[in-house]
């Protein structure tokens, strides 16, 4: 595989969350970055974002801006995506999209670089990065699946509002400060009822989620489907098959939005062909490169959001065998769905094809 020593990366989205991350990560791994051109919409044009120590000034999104642009890294949801990312391919990038325009495409590699490294030269210029969700849970069942056979997966997960975006972390914000002080007013022994009566009767401070958010959970993530299960819950079905080369692996989700900032948890229950015991789990995935095992719930040591946040890896503990079947595990996940479940993901990727380092 040829080395490329300088790299002329374009960010598209670079002012949202996750293109801002894409930019520290870029940064933080030692990406030979040649020359960046920082794109976003039009309303953004002429902002600044901070890149190797200096500022950039971002461009408008045109077909233009890829001229000469060896890798682009899209994230700026799907309609820009099917609008842009052909043409960059079509003028040279290699395009890594971490929308869902392509992800089950024929012919679209989707990659998580644990799982699957080798579907990524098979690209004909465009690369999917799967949905965080869909990450966070291939990564740490993957090595299993090696080792005893995949056989079916259900999966619930608790989902914070930054995989809604800027807004929905808003919503959190401004819905959990006015809450508070409506509990304020009712102590916990002086009212309770009340307290809880009042927060009932509390609406939405407005934003993207269909609900409050602040003291709620929402078990919905995306649109509902005619079959009951929400868009999201079939991404993570249609995602893991693709990316672990398992077409016709049983796999039901129930994804739920929890008020989280940053950081996405599920519990995973996991059937295999043949029995594997909590120990032999707990060794193959030490040894799984993304993973930390975080595995001592008797010392309180398990995956956190507060513990996972800011980190690459997955953290992966609560790991226990089903009392009445030895080939079935229970585990509780953990990952950075704005690094790892984004950004880190599709800089991992271009790694894979220009030999760098991290």
């Amino acid at each position: 595989m040829k080395v490329i020593r300088t790299v002329n990366v374009a960010v598209v989205g670079a002012t949202g969350a996750v293109g801002t991350m894409m930019l520290r990560v870029l940064e933080e791994r030692r990406f030979p970055v040649g020359e960046l051109t920082a794109l976003a919409s039009r309303r953004s044009r002429g902002r600044r974002v901070r890149f190797g120590g200096r500022s950039v000034r971002v461009r408008e999104l045109t077909r233009d801006a890829f001229d000469g642009v060896d890798l682009a890294l899209f994230s700026a949801g799907a309609g820009c995506s099917l609008a842009f990312a052909p043409e960059a391919a079509r003028r040279g990038a290699l395009v890594v999209d971490n929308s869902s325009a392509f992800r089950l495409e024929p012919g679209v590699p989707l990659v998580v670089p644990e799982v699957n490294p080798e579907a990524a030269s098979r690209h004909r210029g465009i690369i999917a990065n799967p949905n965080c969700s869909t990450i966070i849970m291939v990564v740490a069942l993957e090595p299993l699946h090696r080792a005893a056979g995949l056989r079916r997966v259900v999966v619930s997960t608790y989902q914070s509002v930054s995989g809604a975006g800027a807004r929905a972390i808003q919503q959190l914000w401004r819905e959990s400060g006015r809450l508070a002080g409506r509990w304020r007013a009712y102590a916990p022994g002086r009212g309770v009822e009340q307290a809880c009566e009042k927060l009932r009767a509390a609406g939405a401070s407005g934003g993207p989620l269909p609900h409050r958010i602040a003291c709620n959970v929402i078990p919905q993530i995306d649109v509902m489907r005619p079959d009951g299960y929400t868009k999201e819950e079939f991404k993570m079905r249609a995602e893991s098959r693709k990316i672990m080369g398992l077409p016709s692996l049983r796999l039901s989700a129930t994804c739920v939005r929890v008020p989280v900032y940053l950081a996405h948890s599920e519990a995973v229950t996991a059937e295999f062909a043949r029995p594997i015991t909590p120990a032999r789990a707990r060794a193959i995935l030490r040894r799984s490169p993304g993973v930390v095992v975080m595995d001592e719930p008797g010392e309180g040591r398990y995956p956190m959001p507060i513990n996972l946040g800011g980190r690459d890896a997955v953290g992966v503990g609560r790991i226990r065998q089903d009392p009445d079947d030895p080939r079935i595990l229970h585990f509780w996940a953990v990952g950075d769905n704005v690094r790892k479940g984004a950004a880190t993901n599709a800089v991992q990727i271009a790694e894979l094809l220009v030999g760098a380092s991290a």
